[in-house]
This record gives structure tokens, sequence and C-alpha cells, in this order.
């Protein structure tokens, strides 16, 4: 892999993790038509994945502190039996339904090898298909009564609901991880600025456990076939551009701007789609097609 290939999907992953677009659906595309994909291309994701997930601790580090505070009160709270459910603050109620939609991602773990072989059997037409279940989501979500409930309204039904997105829809390349969790919740009743800061710090914790369970799995191989300079450069960039898209994200939840992202993945999903059918017609990828 070049440091240019390096950049370029960095720069991708950068922006796409938080847009409801779909990273992982993205960088897909990019590994296909670029002939990185494979179990090297699965490893770079998972650094690129660590880079997007520094921004996230970044852009929310005064959300996440409080979160950290109030879990270890909570925690004082029980050793001491002064642990009161009824008069909870909205951070503690967070903390629980964080840790409640954390649950699902058994399945995750339960179906890892049935997700893997979407993104290494270098077939877009899976991906075509996922990202029109991502429009599908959100264009569901976006027509749906907007809803009020802040950080202390969100409910166990609501948690599960956000975590079963996540466990379920996220792993697929495709479908949107950010679009699904935050399309979740505003099918919930989550007003938009809560689904979306319990989306990404729900992230947290799914992004950290898929990466330490490919880690190890990763080999000298791996990190030969990718390059240490070409590593560090993905995780650099892919954070910093993280970060700009982070406020971007601001932007479509101040300015109700969902419903683009719908038509953006939709119209991918039929391109992508269509690309797929020719490639198994031909039986070549399409950019070897063209060359020859």
């Amino acid at each position: 892999m070049s440091y240019l290939e390096a950049f370029l999907q960095a720069v991708l992953q950068g922006l796409t993790e938080f847009l409801p677009v779909s990273s992982s659906g993205h960088l897909s595309l990019f590994q296909h038509f670029t002939g990185n994909s494979g179990e090297t291309g699965v490893f770079f994701s998972l650094m690129l994945h660590l880079g997007t997930l520094l921004a996230v601790f970044i852009a929310f580090r005064k959300t996440i502190w409080q979160l950290i505070l109030e879990f270890c009160s909570m925690v004082w709270d029980l050793v001491r039996g002064k642990f009161s459910w009824k008069n909870r603050t909205p951070y503690r109620n967070m903390v629980v339904m964080i840790l409640l939609a954390c649950v699902p991602m058994v399945l995750t773990l339960l179906l890892k090898d049935f997700y893997t072989g979407f993104s290494t059997d270098d077939d877009i037409l899976w991906e075509g298909i996922f990202f029109l279940i991502t429009a599908a989501v959100m264009f569901c979500a976006d027509r749906c009564v907007k809803g009020k409930k802040g950080p202390g309204g969100i409910r166990a039904r609501d948690a599960g609901a956000v975590g079963l997105a996540q466990a379920l829809l996220a792993p697929l390349p495709g479908v949107s991880r950010s679009g699904s969790t935050i399309s979740a919740g505003l099918l919930c009743g989550l007003d938009r600025e809560t689904a979306v800061q319990f989306s990404f710090i729900l992230g947290i914790p799914a992004i950290l456990g898929g990466s330490l369970s490919e880690i190890m799995d990763v080999t000298s191989a791996d990190l030969a076939a990718t390059g240490i300079g070409q590593i560090l450069v993905g995780i650099i960039v892919s954070a910093v551009v993280g970060l700009l898209a982070i406020k971007m994200v601001d932007y479509i939840v101040k300015t109700d701007k969902f419903k683009y992202f719908v038509w953006y993945t939709a119209l991918l999903g039929v391109i992508v789609a269509a690309i797929g059918i020719f490639e198994h017609a031909v039986g070549m990828n399409l950019v070897t097609y063209l060359a020859g």
C-alpha cells in the first residue's frame, strides 16, 4: 500500500465515519477498485477506526468526562447503599442506558465471521444493497415525528433499540453505524442532539471491542503488507479529518439536513448495486474490464 492510498483512505474514513453514509461501505468500495481488499484491507480499516475513535474522545471529552464521574459516583452510591434510581441525574440515566445498549454487542461477536465475509469477498453487490438499507432506515427516521427526549428521558427500550441497530446493522459494509443508531434514536423519540450524542458515545465501546477482537488476529504479515508508516499516516489523518467531520455533524443537527444523506446513500446504493450486477455478468472487476 502506498502512502497516497493510505492518506486517501484515512481522509475517506475520517469524513464518512461520522456522517451517516457508512465509512465501512466507502472504504470497501475504495479497496475494491484499488485492489486493497481482503485481509489487509480489513486490518487497515481497523487502524483507521482507531484514528476516528481518538477524534470522538477529543470532540466529546467534556461529556465523556462527566459520564465517567457519574459512573464512579453511581458505583460509590451502590457501595454505600445510597443509590436512588428515582432521583437520578440526566448523566446517570445516560450512563445506565449506554451500558444497556452495549449488551447486544454480544451478537456482533457471535456473528463476527458472517460480517467479515462481506468485507473480504471482493463483491460490491452486497454493499450496494446495504447502502439502500441505510437510505431506507434514515428515510423513516427523517419522516417520523420529532422527539423531545433528552439524556434524562432515555428509557431501556430506547437504549435496546439503538443497541440492536449498532450490533446487527452497523457491522455490514454499506450500513452506516451513525446513520442506523441515530435513526433508531429518532424513531424512539429522542431529540436530534441527544440521538447524535448517544450514538457517538455508544460507538466508543463498540469500536474498542471490535478493535481488540481484530488486534488479536493481527500477524506480522499484516503489518508488513500495510507498512508501519502507512498505518501512522492513516491513524493521524483519520483523527484530524474526523474532528472536522464532527463539526459538520453539528451543523447537520442544527439545520435539519438529514434528508440529503438519505438521497445520497440511495443514489450510491443504486449505482454500486448496478456495478456489482455488471461485474457478476462479465466475471471481473469493473476497473479490470475497462483497462482491458
